[in-house]
């Protein structure tokens, strides 16, 4: 079984408003083979709170809008480090780039066939070591200023 067209629709047009937001490594997979509950897990994240919950209602005001769909199931809110938006066909994990790494869940998926993204979403890889790397330096830069 692969996931359905309707699926590959639901996670296109979730990963162009994901990445219209500035998310992160975008990444979807197909884990209809391994689950009965859903079709596909599209993965984003953020480098912080605020940018996580515009990402989540950047996707669920596209979904509607263009494909009238609506989550069943929203998770998260309160904290906003990993917002899951459950449309059935697809879930959507938005979560805060340091809940990326620690959960990893690209380690859980591995097995599964990745889905092709749109070309906006595609050049979102590796945008969040860009990301740590850039304030790394500037965090050290900072540290170098406090410390002469």
């Amino acid at each position: 079984m692969t996931a359905t067209d309707r699926s590959i629709e639901l996670i296109n047009a979730a990963a162009q408003a994901a990445a219209d937001r500035l998310a992160h490594d975008i990444t979807a997979y197909d884990v209809s083979d391994v689950l009965s509950i859903t079709d596909a897990f599209l993965l984003a994240s953020a480098p912080n709170d605020r940018q996580v919950k515009a990402i989540v209602d950047e996707i669920e005001e596209q979904l509607n809008k263009k494909l009238g769909a609506k989550p069943v199931r929203r998770e998260g809110d309160r904290d906003a480090r990993w917002i899951l938006l459950d449309y059935v066909d697809i879930v959507v994990h938005v979560q805060h780039s340091e809940e990326r790494v620690y959960y990893a869940l690209e380690r859980l998926w591995k097995d599964c066939p990745e889905l092709p993204l749109p070309e906006d979403a595609a050049k979102t890889r590796g945008k969040a070591a860009e990301h740590a790397k850039l304030h790394g330096a500037e965090d050290d830069a900072d540290l170098d200023g406090e410390l002469s």
